[in-house]
């Protein structure tokens, strides 16, 4: 409205958008500073080539959480970067190591014997796991990870999770985790 030249209290622009049933479509933006160590486990293969040629070529995989009633949920998938497709996902009301190896277990039952995809992540502690990193050796899968903070090396998942957040989540209410 500022734009368009017109002055009006943000209070009274809210208050009418509430009694309209209006939402904003713009998600919330958080930072949250990585304080970790820096692990050493993979190197970055990906390097923000987030396109393949084939399907199961390049896979990518991130946690992320919802707050529900008051409740943490958290979500991990695994994203082909052939076609975007969520090949599996995992949810839990804690971040614990059994999510993400839950979810690579169904992940890896959709591959076959040949395929030997590339997956990316973050530094995650999960993802530094001696028995995270010992599934994906056992199937020859390619560790990759980002450095250490920088979230745009694993853009391609940080940015389903902001659309999944801001064209669904975000637009509803939901009654339990």
């Amino acid at each position: 409205m500022k734009q368009a030249g017109e002055t009006v209290n943000h209070k009274t622009v809210q208050r009418l958008m509430k009694s309209l049933g209006l939402r904003s479509l713009v998600r919330r933006k958080r930072y949250r500073s990585y304080r970790g160590s820096a692990g050493r486990i993979a190197p970055n293969l990906l390097d923000r080539q987030f396109q393949a040629q084939r399907p199961n070529q390049k896979w990518v995989t991130d946690i992320t959480e919802f707050s529900v009633n008051g409740q943490k949920l958290y979500l991990s998938p695994v994203m082909d970067l052939y076609n975007g497709e969520i090949v599996a996902y995992q949810t839990g009301k804690r971040p614990v190591l059994s999510l993400v190896i839950d979810m690579m277990h169904k992940a890896l039952t959709r591959l076959e014997p040949a395929d030997k995809p590339q997956l990316h992540s973050d530094q995650g502690w999960h993802y530094q796991h001696p028995a995270y990193r010992r599934l994906l050796k056992e199937r020859s899968l390619i560790q990759s990870m980002s450095r250490k903070g920088n979230c745009l090396d694993n853009a391609a998942m940080e940015s389903f999770f902001g659309t999944l957040k801001a064209e669904y989540f975000y637009l509803n209410r939901f009654r339990d985790a």
